[in-house]
Parts: C-alpha cells; sequence; structure tokens
C-alpha cells in the first residue's frame, strides 16, 4: 500500500512528477532487459521493498529488521537499477531542454575525486560553486543533476565544479564526505580563494554542504564564503516525527524505499555522530548558510531544526521555505513550477550577497 496520499498533492505537482516517474521506470526496464538482470525476480523484491517501506513509516521496523531487511546484495542490484533510472530520467531531459552550446562541460580530477567542471559563458573565473549531488548517498550522479547546476551557474555567473563522490552501499560513511572534503582541498591547491568559493547540495548533498564545512572548520582549514543547501537531510537518526508526517505529502521519497539507505549508508555508523546528523553537531564559527525547502516533504523538520540550533550557535543561517512543493523542486520543477525559479533567483541574491 503506498504511503503518500496522491489526493494532498497539488494537481501540477502531481502531474509533473508522474511524468518523471515514467521517464524513471522506462529506465528501470531497460535496465531490467539487460541480460545480465534477466534473472533476477524484480517483482518479489520490489513487494519486499515496499512492504519493508509500510513497516518503516508505521513504526514497525526495530533497527535490527532495518540493517538485516535486504541482503547487501539485494541492496547493490537496487543501487545499480536506480542509479540506470535516474541517468535515463536525466538524459531524456536533457534531451528536451538541451544545455546552450557555450556552456564548457569539462571532467576533472579533484586530488583523485571524479568532477565535473561545468562553466557558462559569464563565469567569473576566480569563483566556483562546489556542489554536491543529491540522492541518498545511494544513486546521482554529476550527470543527474547538470540541468540544475548549470542553471545555478548561470544565475550566480559562478564556474561549477561538480563532485562524482563514491556511493553507497559499495562505500559506506565515510566515504562521501571524504571526497567532498577532498574536491575542496584541491580548490585550494590549484590556487582558488576560499572567499571566492561556495559550497552548495541538495538532500543528500546539502548534508554534504554542512558536514564539510563542519569537518573543515574541526581541522581548522580556511573555511568557504558560504553554503547553499536544497532540503539537506540533517538527522538520519529517525526521530523527527515530521520525517513521517510529511511522508504523506513527500511524492518524492514516499514510495521509493527509503529505508534501506539508512543502512546502506551509514554501515553500522552511529547515525547521531554530528559529521552524519548535522542537527546535532556544534556549529559555532559557520559561515552564512541558506536553506530552502518545502514545508510538505519530509526533510523539511530537519531543515527547520538545523536553522534554528545554526542562528543560536551563532550562524548567519536563513530559511526560505515554500508550500506544495515536492522535494528538491528547484530541480524537478526548473522547467514548471514557477516557485523553482523564484527560488534559484533567491539562491543568487544570497550568493551575490556573500560576495559584496
Amino acid at each position: 500500500m503506498p504511503v503518500l496520499d496522491r489526493s494532498r498533492i497539488r494537481p501540477d505537482v502531481l502531474r509533473l512528477m508522474d511524468e518523471l516517474l515514467k521517464e524513471q521506470m522506462d529506465g528501470v526496464m531497460e535496465f531490467l532487459g539487460l541480460e545480465e538482470n534477466r534473472g533476477v525476480d524484480f517483482q518479489a523484491l520490489w513487494r519486499k521493498v515496499m512492504e519493508g517501506n509500510e513497516r518503516f513509516f508505521r513504526g514497525e521496523m526495530s533497527v535490527d529488521e532495518l540493517y538485516n531487511y535486504l541482503t547487501m546484495d539485494e541492496m547493490l542490484f537496487l543501487a545499480r537499477l536506480m542509479r540506470h533510472g535516474f541517468e535515463h530520467m536525466a538524459k531524456v531531459e536533457q534531451e528536451r531542454h538541451p544545455l546552450p552550446q557555450s556552456v564548457k562541460i569539462e571532467q576533472a580530477s579533484a586530488g583523485g575525486v571524479p568532477a565535473e567542471w561545468q562553466i557558462v559563458p559569464e563565469a567569473a573565473e576566480e569563483r566556483v560553486l562546489l556542489y554536491f549531488h543529491g540522492g541518498g548517498m545511494v544513486v546521482g550522479s554529476p550527470n543527474t543533476h547538470r540541468i540544475l547546476t548549470v542553471t545555478l551557474g548561470e544565475a550566480t555567473k559562478m564556474r561549477v565544479l561538480s563532485v562524482d563522490y563514491r556511493l553507497a552501499p559499495e562505500h559506506p560513511y565515510p566515504a562521501q564526505l571524504e571526497d567532498c572534503v577532498t574536491a575542496y582541498k584541491w580548490l585550494l591547491s590549484v590556487g582558488f580563494n576560499p572567499k571566492n568559493i561556495v559550497v552548495a547540495g541538495d538532500s543528500a548533498g546539502g548534508n554534504l554542504a554542512i558536514t564539510t564545512l563542519l569537518k573543515l572548520r574541526d581541522e581548522g582549514m580556511p573555511l568557504p564564503a558560504g553554503a547553499v543547501c536544497l532540503s539537506p537531510a540533517t538527522d538520519w537518526t529517525g526521530s523527527d516525527e515530521s520525517f513521517f508526517e510529511n511522508a504523506k505529502t513527500d511524492p518524492v521519497l514516499a514510495d521509493i524505499g527509503i529505508f534501506w539507505w539508512v543502512p546502506a549508508y551509514l554501515g553500522g555508523a552511529n547515525p547521531s555522530d554530528p559529521l552524519i546528523s548535522p542537527v546535532f553537531a556544534d556549529l559555532r564559527g559557520l559561515p552564512p548558510i541558506l536553506v530552502q525547502a518545502s514545508t510538505c516533504e519530509m526533510l523539511f523538520g530537519g531543515c527547520k531544526r538545523f536553522v534554528e540550533r545554526a542562528r543560536e550557535a551563532g550562524v548567519d543561517a536563513t530559511l526560505q521555505t515554500w508550500d506544495d512543493m515536492p522535494h528538491v523542486f528547484q530541480s524537478f520543477g526548473l522547467y514548471t513550477l514557477p516557485e523553482a525559479k523564484e527560488a534559484i533567483a533567491k539562491i543568487s541574491e544570497f550568493i551575490q550577497k556573500l560576495f559584496k
């Protein structure tokens, strides 16, 4: 039984999400048709995932069950399947909305971490938006987020370095954070001024933007000018009641089987670790942070709590919210939702103030 209550979703948002889901499912079917995957009983596996998802949202799954519900082989298969689906969706969207030919896309090695330079013609050479994509630490790449990040480059007139950090379950915590910190240090090593760098990310990538700041601060490294976080995941403990309450109005995360991402990413690590759940961190000394979120998405409560704690710690933290929007609507609704364009404009305003 689906967790999402479709009757509570705004009609234009529901149409958009159904269209994107169809694109993703076309990619899933393509993946299942590959020779090496034809022996897998996907229907049985997906029923198992949906049953687990329902139990998770009803609060019927213990920590031990959460970690043992799926085998490593099942998680690896699901991760590969979802990655294929997301890459297919990105391919369709980029064909539908091709990038301007004037945009340069260049592969890079950021201190050994794969990354992608995305350079719009008007970008200031000395300024970098260091971007960490979302995807629950399990899926996503610079390619899946390229339309969003190029749009951010255009709006902010900055070069974008989009990081292709390692993914779980093959690489659990702290692999993702290590890669993001390495990419930032590499920018410094090749001559970029930290005051000309802004770190940014969505969802899991928003988590990494915050935890990268914490790790750099704790190591005594010079911090960037600021951070932009789109619906960041700030709490992996499952202690936020609104996370479960808002599942009925979150068309992105509610029925995707998010419960197994937790053990896939943590790999046994303590979810209360501040470098995993930064809502529990000492946030003193961090640069200005902009958080954008939808009030009806599952991660909203964690976003709100994080900004409140950041302000208490003396951080210049801003929370901008929209109603009735899907998770990371800035990306999903870029061409159809006026709220997405408004949010991009507000990101540009925030970043321009950082450089004044």
